[in-house]
């Protein structure tokens, strides 16, 4: 259901404004004045500092400085590039059949803008014409269910939803039954986001999983992973986590706009080899963009 590209290219050049007159800025004027090893430790030390991380920064520069067919910079961005996932040809989020409804698990820690990324998810696939259910899985922190509640009526979808301190995988089943009952297509669940070090939440994720196995065995459960731009090298950390206990689908980049150090978007696609499909660039419902790797390196370099 995702076709890369759609984002607007001027909404894409606005949320990249601070990295690309940040970090990219400071490589270009780095590379345009030299090409010795004092102008290479230079970049290595932006290119960490824009939350690459010290040892795939090393590895990226020792590949371009090899390059003899490009220039410096145009070596570097063809390196930065190559980070990037592949891409499958296949539609996100994967919908089994006429009857059984794509899933999609939305995940991350408190903070990372969960919340506004589900409302922005089901107001793009609502829009486009799909039937689309929210599940308020997080039934543990203050406000969650309300919150997302509210959104539902904003962008009038429907929600399913139990009273706080409720099982989140009687959430989650009741979800799925109402899926199957209505003809739903896209099923949006919100979870807990207590920090990734609670082992807890990783079983509760785990739980939920075999919910949505019993209830609608084709379905296939997309997991989405909420990444704040803004936090970098510690948002990786807290992505490798959930990988490992959730296995994650995609990558949705939070407050790109509100971040100098856009580096995150190559290191955390690298490390884990998950492709970031969704990049938010604002407040407003339309401010959620596929991410196209090409697109977004070209907006950062030009």
């Amino acid at each position: 259901m995702t076709d890369p590209g759609d984002g607007p290219a001027a909404s894409l050049q606005t949320g990249t404004e601070r990295s690309r007159r940040g970090f990219v800025g400071r490589l270009r004027d780095l590379l345009r004045g030299g090409d010795d090893d004092a102008t290479w430790e230079e970049v290595e030390e932006t290119l960490i500092a824009a939350d690459l991380g010290a040892e795939l920064t090393m590895a990226v520069v020792a590949r371009a400085r090899t390059r003899r067919d490009l220039s410096s910079e145009l070596a570097l961005q063809t390196e930065l590039i190559a980070l990037f996932a592949t891409r499958e040809p296949v539609p996100w989020p994967r919908k089994p059949s006429a009857t059984t409804p794509a899933v999609i698990l939305v995940v991350g820690v408190n903070g990372t803008g969960k919340t506004t990324t589900i409302a922005k998810l089901a107001w793009r696939y609502r829009s486009r014409g799909a039937r689309v259910l929210l599940a308020a899985g997080d039934t543990f922190r203050a406000a969650a269910i309300e919150q997302l509640t509210v959104w539902a009526g904003r962008i009038d979808v429907p929600v399913i939803a139990h009273a706080q301190g409720a099982d989140p995988a009687a959430v989650v089943w009741d979800a799925m039954d109402a899926a199957a009952a209505r003809g739903t297509d896209v099923v949006i669940v919100d979870t807990a986001g207590r920090l990734h070090t609670k082992s807890n939440l990783m079983e509760e994720l785990s739980k939920i999983r075999r919910t949505i196995a019993k209830r609608l065995p084709d379905a296939t459960p997309e997991v989405l992973f909420v990444l704040d731009a803004t936090t970098g090298q510690n948002g990786l950390t807290q992505a490798k986590a959930f990988h490992g206990s959730a296995g994650l689908t995609a990558i949705a980049l939070t407050k790109l706009d509100s971040t100098a150090k856009g580096g995150i978007a190559f290191a955390i696609e690298q490390e884990l080899a998950v492709p970031v499909l969704f990049v938010g660039v604002g407040e407003k419902l339309d401010d959620l963009l596929d991410f196209d790797p090409n697109a977004f390196a070209h907006a950062l370099f030009g």
